[in-house]
């Protein structure tokens, strides 16, 4: 890891020392972290204990992690350990530094069958192991289709992206949740659906995405997405195969009832070719912290506590592996989009501007938008007055040092929807276009350069 400025501060969460903050979502954020005692780099994700308490999901979310403790698959993100403070729950998992499954794709444009199988194989391995320990995902999707370094698919998020869900007397979910171009019809029609039919249908038009390299139900308003996809109303690019054609109308069946189950799936002639289950040991597993997590004495031993310097007013200086981990790559919130565009969830640019007049110009360029800003010391929140498609949208920005002189600027959206996220920096980089120095595409490996970090 690389050091920081001597004047610049850390805070440290238990053996944990946090970074940047690698995604956003309604009941916390997920941020990078280092274990202090062995280098080794984790990713924690933290939920506000009030947001839990106030959804009444506390058993739930214990179950969940209990489960999610206990799940040792090589396809599925490992959870370390739980800890608890007396306002947030800090959940430590793997991370990984392979970047999204889907980034390959925008690259690519698609996968040939033979790729794509491999993938979709381990997709199916992760999916039926969970299920078999009786956890749904409810919410595959490209973010959560992670790479590790050696390009095995990691799914990430199992059991824990739907939290508020629940299980009613009937035995079925009721929640509607999930990115709409990816969802069951069963989960739109709201009365009520078996996780795992669910999960298998995702699954799906994630393979379906793979092969074509674009969505096999896309509509630009969700009344007509809703309609195809309650009819299952797509259709094939001639360059799939016929094998694969039929496993995937087998899959994409609006019908629960009839759709193919997955142990039928793993049985299929085109999922067969080439194909090798898993092999893995299960450990030891102790669920004693999570039981701990929720402890309401204020004196309990398990609590641990944010440490933190006090802020120095100047930007936080990016360390190296910071840095290389602000590659698109390791972004947990990309969101695939038509015609293979990638509608990302944050973005940044450099400056050469001093940090101050960065801030003054962010400022200057958001108000007349019509966004209240908040600022604190080299963070900004910005808040749009007007009521979106989802709410107000929210924009967090942070100014990192990343070289002598060269500043890298990130914006985030922290609430609110993508798209308009998206055409607000549009309109906001044209304001500042006298400060900016180089766009994204071109941030990380300018400002590796001036770490001296040579890209491989």
């Amino acid at each position: 890891m690389g050091s920081r400025s001597s004047g610049s501060s850390r805070t440290s969460v238990g053996k944990y020392e946090l970074g940047r903050t690698l995604g956003e979502g309604s009941f916390g954020k997920v941020k990078f972290a280092r274990n202090m005692e062995t280098g080794d780099n984790v990713a924690i994700k933290i939920l506000h204990k009030e947001k839990v308490l106030k959804h009444k999901i506390i058993a739930q979310i214990k179950r969940e992690i209990s489960t999610m403790k206990l799940i040792r698959h090589p396809n599925v993100i490992r959870m370390y350990e739980v800890m608890a403070s007396k306002t947030k729950v800090y959940i430590v998992m793997e991370f990984v530094t392979g970047g999204e499954l889907f980034d390959k794709i925008a690259k690519k444009g698609r996968f040939r069958e033979e790729e794509a199988r491999k993938y979709f194989q381990q997709l199916i391995n992760a999916v039926d192991y969970c299920h078999s320990r009786g956890v749904f995902h409810r919410d595959l999707k490209p973010e959560n289709l992670l790479l590790d370094a050696n390009g095995v698919l990691k799914v990430s998020d199992f059991g824990l992206s739907a939290l508020p869900q629940q299980v009613r007397e009937d035995g079925l979910l009721h929640t509607t949740c999930g990115t709409p171009n990816y969802v069951a019809p069963e989960v739109i029609n709201d009365k009520g659906y078996h996780g795992a039919k669910a999960d298998l249908w995702s699954c799906g038009v994630i393979l379906f995405v793979l092969l074509a390299g674009f969505l096999p139900f896309e509509e630009p308003n969700l009344v007509a997405l809703y309609k195809k996809i309650f009819k299952a109303d797509f259709t094939f690019p001639q360059w799939f195969s016929s094998s694969v054609k039929k496993l995937v109308k087998r899959i994409l069946d609006p019908n629960p009832l009839t759709r193919i189950t997955i142990a039928e799936v793993i049985e299929n002639e085109w999922f067969k070719k080439g194909y090798r289950p898993p092999s893995f040991e299960q450990a030891d597993v102790s669920l004693d912290d999570v039981d701990a997590i929720f402890d309401e004495l204020e004196d309990s031993q398990n609590l641990v506590m944010e440490k933190r310097k006090e802020q120095p007013a100047t930007p936080v200086t990016m360390n190296a592996f910071e840095l290389i981990s602000t590659s698109r790559g390791l972004n947990l919130g990309s969101l695939f989009e038509k015609q293979m565009g990638l509608v990302k969830r944050e973005t940044r640019f450099t400056s050469r501007c001093p940090a101050d007049e960065i801030i003054s110009k962010i400022e200057e360029a958001a108000t007349p938008m019509g966004f209240d800003v908040k600022k604190n010391k080299y963070k900004m929140k910005l808040q749009g007055e007007k009521t979106g498609r989802k709410g107000h949208l929210n924009v967090a920005t942070e100014i990192f040092e990343v070289a002598p002189s060269l500043y890298m600027v990130e914006l985030r959206k922290s609430g609110g929807d993508t798209l308009e996220f998206h055409k607000f920096y549009k309109n906001l980089s044209t304001g500042l276009k006298d400060i900016v120095w180089k766009s994204e595409d071109e941030t990380v490996e300018e400002a590796n350069e001036g770490s001296g970090i040579v890209p491989s």
